[in-house]
């Protein structure tokens, strides 16, 4: 695995510490052996061993720049590339859509665009993106305005907390929206091509505007009604990429049985710790599955769980927040989720975020999902 900055899940170190698989030795394994006893591997060694056709995942795109200078397999390169690349992959996909519209800004000319010429409702985000930075639903001429200030006002800051292999600032995709459900799916190509899905979550939104990663849920439910579709759809997708013992985080929506892709998350699961959720849930890592060769035998998983939704959040700060202009009652927002499993706890003016939340909700009551999903956090501001 390769470990890298923005945070390592307590429960992916409990993991590494009782598996003893073998970490890359960067800054952020440093950070972790002055607490716990993890195995680690130089450049050469874990390149060599990567090179020579053996798995690994990283935790965060921000390790891209170091397999681009160390992996020199193609199949593991070529399949990142064609992955993150949002507009590639709208083409490549074409015979699959040809009806899905989709346009490549470059950045500095989004402002040179006639508005009259966009067909509305559409999406606007980076090319390149990560954690839904960057996106827009626009339906008027007041949000598109909205959504170029904020581009100009925020994007020093994007690049302080993301870098570029994982939040490109170059060009802007502006494409139809997306009608439907949306989910999010952990998967992995196996040696064959063929997609093994480890993980289907709901996202759920307050509104129709929203685009925030505060709630996506899981359960009995959700993997019966969906994993078999998604994984077919997949090893759909991935022929026409080719990409073999590799894993992957997809987004994508589903409007009447069709399933329509936002983008393909290359190398990694779930951001930050969003795979865990898996853990919390069934009881498995879904690293240790792909690390393993590991199709996950649901029957057995979802004995029990009938009835529940298992929600994970990033919680975004409120502006206050993450100026420092304020604190935040964490006790009292916790106190509102009788289903708390955990909450790691991030420092809002360094990331913008609370952190993040895992909750066991009762199906039949919706109570905490929604206020998960809609609540103005800044209710919980203190001091201002």
């Amino acid at each position: 695995m390769i470990i890298d900055e923005p945070f390592a899940a307590p429960e992916l170190i409990e993991y590494l510490e009782g598996s003893r698989e073998p970490v890359l030795a960067n800054g952020m394994a440093d950070k972790i052996l002055e607490r716990h006893s993890i195995e680690t591997l130089g450049d050469e060694e874990f390149a060599a061993r990567v090179n020579a056709g053996e798995r690994f995942i990283c935790t965060s795109e921000n390790a891209f720049g170091w397999v681009a200078r160390h992996i020199e397999d193609k199949t593991v390169t070529g399949a990142i590339a064609i992955f993150k690349d949002k507009a590639r992959m709208r083409k490549l996909l074409a015979p699959m859509y040809p009806n899905l519209e989709y346009r490549e800004i470059p950045t500095t000319q989004l402002r040179e665009i006639p508005f009259e010429d966009l067909s509305m409702p559409f999406v606007l985000k980076p090319n390149v993106g990560y954690c839904s930075v960057g996106v827009y639903v626009v339906e008027s001429r007041q949000q598109w305005d909205a959504a170029l200030a904020d581009i100009d006002e925020n994007l020093a800051v994007w690049r302080s907390r993301y870098a570029e292999s994982a939040l490109g600032e170059g060009s802007f995709l502006i494409e139809s929206y997306l009608e439907g459900a949306e989910f999010a799916i952990d998967a992995f190509f196996d040696g064959n091509g063929e997609a093994v899905v480890l993980d289907v979550l709901r996202h759920e939104f307050a509104n129709a505007a929203d685009t925030s990663d505060r709630c996506y849920i899981t359960g009995a439910s959700v993997i019966n009604a969906y994993a078999s579709d998604f994984a077919s759809w997949l090893t759909e997708v991935n022929g026409y990429v080719g990409a073999k013992n590799f894993p992957v985080h997809v987004e994508a929506r589903m409007n009447n049985g069709v399933i329509t892709p936002i983008e393909f998350n290359p190398l990694r699961f779930a951001g930050i710790c969003g795979t865990e959720v898996a853990y919390h849930a069934y009881g498995f890592h879904t690293y240790d599955y792909f690390l393993r060769d590991i199709k996950p035998n649901w029957n057995g998983l979802l004995k029990g769980k009938e009835g529940k939704l298992y929600c994970m959040g990033y919680l975004p700060a409120p502006e206050e927040l993450a100026a420092g202009k304020c604190a935040f009652d964490y006790d009292g927002f916790l106190s509102r989720f009788g289903g708390l499993q955990t909450f790691h706890r991030f420092d809002p003016r360094e990331t913008g975020a609370l952190g993040f939340i895992f909750l066991e909700t009762e199906e039949s009551s919706e109570t905490e999902r929604a206020f998960l999903r809609e609540a103005d956090l800044t209710q919980f501001c203190l001091g201002i």
